[in-house]
């Protein structure tokens, strides 16, 4: 109830202090089960992509946003799920949670770089979006989030109004060539599938890839630009933007 709450008292305000456009709305399914995996500019990220959206979308919130009055009340309402940095059980149980959104026929919003990017580079992907893809069957969409980042900056709190926002939406993401020869876990699969994703992410929004993980708070030296292929050469086609 919280959600659509928030989002009928939202959506207004926001449509009236930014220029926000909807590209690609017309790839989701308008029921049933699928993966949004977004880039990650903005904490803002989390706000416009369910308002441009008619569907409601489950996504996954760090832990330390449920530990702080100032924003507890809102990821809690929303029904966002908590999950604790590094790893191990802790992610285990939020793609447990995730699954459950999914075989539900829900709609799971997803950022496969971890963390917002410190620099506005799109950083390589963890796998965790593969591992739903595979166990759900869901199909996956990448979103692409253009000028969040300038709507609101890391460490800014009032946001820029009026900036121009664009959120950019796949056709499903072609995984079926991987799920064919897929063993529950391989890691080589899972890293196929992510890389698909984000090539499509780099695609889309037009980010230079740096081909290691982000690290919450610092900007990586730059290196020399990576350009990240499609794992499956020649049967991949990324969807135009």
């Amino acid at each position: 109830m919280g959600y659509w709450i928030l989002k009928v008292i939202l959506t207004p305000i926001l449509r009236a202090l930014f220029r926000v456009r909807v590209e690609g709305a017309e790839h989701l399914p308008r029921r049933g089960p699928a993966i949004l995996a977004s880039n990650h500019l903005s904490f803002c990220d989390s706000i416009f992509l369910p308002l441009v959206l008619r569907r409601r979308v489950t996504f996954v919130a760090k832990a330390e946003y449920f530990e702080k009055a100032k924003t507890a009340w809102f990821f809690r309402a929303v029904g966002q799920i908590p999950i604790k940095r590094g790893g191990g059980s802790a992610s285990q149980r939020a793609l447990d949670s995730a699954k459950e959104v999914l075989d539900q026929g829900g709609l799971f919003g997803i950022y496969p770089e971890g963390t917002r990017s410190p620099d506005g580079r799109l950083y390589k992907g963890h796998t965790g979006v593969a591992r739903l893809a595979l166990a759900t069957g869901a199909p996956v969409h990448a979103v692409a989030m253009i000028g969040t980042r300038e709507a609101q900056p890391i460490g800014q709190v009032k946001p820029n109004f009026f900036s121009p926002i664009t959120v950019r939406i796949s056709p499903p993401i072609d995984i079926e060539h991987v799920k064919g020869t897929a063993v529950e876990g391989d890691p080589t699969v899972l890293r196929r599938i992510t890389d698909d994703i984000m090539f499509e992410l780099s695609m889309m929004s037009g980010q230079e890839y740096v081909d290691r993980y982000a690290k919450r708070g610092e900007a990586v030296d730059a290196p020399e630009r990576t350009v990240l292929q499609p794992a499956f050469a020649g049967r991949y086609t990324p969807s135009a933007a």
